[in-house]
């Protein structure tokens, strides 16, 4: 799949392999987090605007049990003391680089990185990017501590899962979460983007991808916490980044017929992200909608993809 948010690693095996391994944490605090009771919902879409080769449709009922969810994407600052208390290496560390969208690069990276991706040239591969220098050497987060850590793989995300004691949401339990208690609207808020002139969510609006005009008031991520929540209190699962969910993706997803609390296929080569991010745009990537879909490869990390933690209610 190829759009404005999916820049992938597939076929790189140019990688250090890190020896950090963390295990499982058996407990989480509920901090910050919002008791989702579960039940029954409208999962997907049938609308015309949508993706049906993303596997967004048909709708149908589908059924979960209660969960915990992250209010908030996981911060630089969360993410920081993972990486204080562990010492893990991401992916794009261990690679040593990761997608840095163009317009956030200087002259001095863009002439040190000339490689572009062929389908979505807008991606540079930039050494020495990854999360505490999201825009390469000479970036820093010193300034975006309660932004989304960015540049993040799956497997990033699901090591800081084991030690938080959280897991990632099933695509199911993201897009209940997400919805807020509304039926089959568009977005977390209903079917109108924009509410009372007022911007909703962190997309893109200008020319993509040449000029944002920053309507919503920002052209790269913003803080976790900015714009008005969902019905749930979850802030900002439409825009400002991608988030990994826990199934392997496909665009057959709903044709196995699970209902209840499904989490997917058993095996495939892509992870399945949700929400959009601040790269997102009507004329090119409209995957900002709540039913939309996306996915990368596991290892795969750029500067708009992030995640949020579920918990299980025992």
């Amino acid at each position: 799949m190829s759009s404005c948010c999916s820049a992938s690693r597939e076929g790189n095996e140019n990688k250090n392999t890190s020896t950090v391994t963390i295990e499982q944490n058996t407990s989480f605090s509920t901090d910050e987090m919002v008791l989702i009771e579960g039940g029954e919902f409208l999962m997907g879409t049938n609308d015309a605007d949508g993706f049906p080769a993303d596997g967004e449709g048909p709708v149908r009922k589908v059924v979960v049990d209660p969960f915990y969810i992250d209010q908030y994407t996981v911060t630089n600052e969360k993410f920081k003391q993972f990486i204080d208390d562990t010492n893990y290496i991401t992916e794009a560390e261990q690679f040593g680089w990761s997608f840095v969208f163009h317009l956030f690069c200087t002259k001095e990276i863009l002439k040190e990185n000339p490689q572009r991706v062929a389908q979505v040239p807008w991606w540079v591969p930039v050494k020495g990017a990854y999360w505490n220098q999201p825009e390469g050497p000479g970036s820093t987060i010193d300034d975006r501590l309660d932004h989304p850590v960015i540049h993040i793989s799956w497997n990033d995300a699901q090591a800081y899962c084991n030690w938080s004691g959280k897991r990632l949401p099933t695509e199911a339990e993201w897009e209940f979460a997400a919805r807020g208690g509304l039926e089959q609207k568009k977005y977390p808020w209903g079917d109108n983007l924009i509410v009372d002139g007022k911007h909703r969510c962190n997309i893109w609006q200008g020319e993509f991808p040449v000029k944002n005009t920053k309507r919503d008031g920002y052209i790269g991520t913003c803080p976790v916490d900015r714009f008005l929540p969902n019905g749930y209190d979850l802030y900002n699962v439409a825009g400002n980044v991608w988030e990994w969910c826990n199934d392997w993706f496909t665009p057959n997803y709903h044709s196995s017929g699970d209902t209840y609390n499904p989490k997917g296929p058993e095996s495939g080569t892509n992870k399945s992200m949700r929400g959009g991010s601040y790269l997102c745009h009507k004329s090119y990537c409209n995957r900002y909608r709540v039913a939309a879909r996306s996915s990368n490869t596991p290892d795969s990390s750029t500067g708009n993809i992030g995640f949020r933690c579920v918990g299980d209610v025992v």
